[in-house]
């Protein structure tokens, strides 16, 4: 499928635009499947995107009983630590909407990251009952350096072409983290990158326009096998574009 580029003039058209195509994206799966099975990212961006979902604009407008909530990605911290991707999204989402904990799907960080990232992608295998992975949605940032999940440059999970979860050790910072591999990303129904401010422009020219090098800018390995690509963007981020028009 191709890839669509939605440009905005400010963040919070961007962050409005996102909430409504994800209450549209959860309505047509519930109404076709009963359920909504969507894979959350992390950082601040996001968090925002959460905050605006569970506010009174937009809470009622989801069965949210019937959403699946799983982590593209996870830092390898507590689940109490504040640079925790599941405690970000359970103050911004889950407790202000009283999601049922059996909805939510954290990574067990207790365990070693690989025994982590193991466990998370049995999880999901049992949840999607031996069929095919498919995440009706899945969210998706981008770092200055091109990251997306966690797949960040010259990492070995670049090259990775399992469908399943797996550990990242970063070699600057000397941290692990667990992310889904850019296979299971690409089988999702939909995938939606939201990206704002000046800092991202770079990185998203580099991804969008920059002849292919996917050690350099990882994010380049997004690319549904059936499903859609959006993105979303303020005209900051988009700034340097030179084959889109806004």
């Amino acid at each position: 499928m191709g890839v669509k580029i939605n440009i905005y003039k400010t963040e919070g058209e961007v962050l409005n635009s996102l909430a409504n195509y994800f209450v549209t994206i959860a309505n047509e799966a519930i109404a076709a499947n009963g359920k909504f099975t969507v894979a959350l990212s992390g950082g601040n961006s996001p968090k925002k995107l959460y905050e605006l979902l569970s506010s009174p604009a937009y809470k009622e407008k989801v069965q949210w009983p019937k959403v699946f909530f799983f982590f593209g990605d996870e830092r390898n911290v507590p689940q109490t630590d504040p640079d925790s991707n599941y405690l970000m999204a359970k103050k911004t989402l889950f407790d202000p909407l009283q999601i049922n904990e059996a909805n939510i799907f954290p990574v067990n960080t207790d365990l070693e990251p690989e025994l982590a990232a193991g466990h998370y992608t049995d999880a999901i295998s049992r949840y999607f009952a031996g069929k095919e992975m498919k995440f009706d949605l899945v969210l998706l940032g981008l770092g200055d350096n091109a990251h997306t999940a966690s797949l960040f440059p010259h990492t070995p999970i670049l090259q990775d072409r399992t469908v399943s979860v797996k550990a990242v050790f970063l070699e600057e910072q000397q941290v692990y983290r667990i992310s889904f591999t850019a296979p299971l990303i690409n089988l999702a129904h939909h995938i939606a990158f939201l990206v704002y401010g000046q800092t991202k422009a770079a990185a998203v020219k580099n991804i969008l326009e920059t002849t292919k090098n996917i050690d350099k800018f990882p994010a380049q390995l997004i690319a549904p096998v059936t499903g859609t690509l959006d993105w979303f963007l303020d005209e900051s981020a988009a700034s340097v574009l030179e084959n889109v028009s806004f």
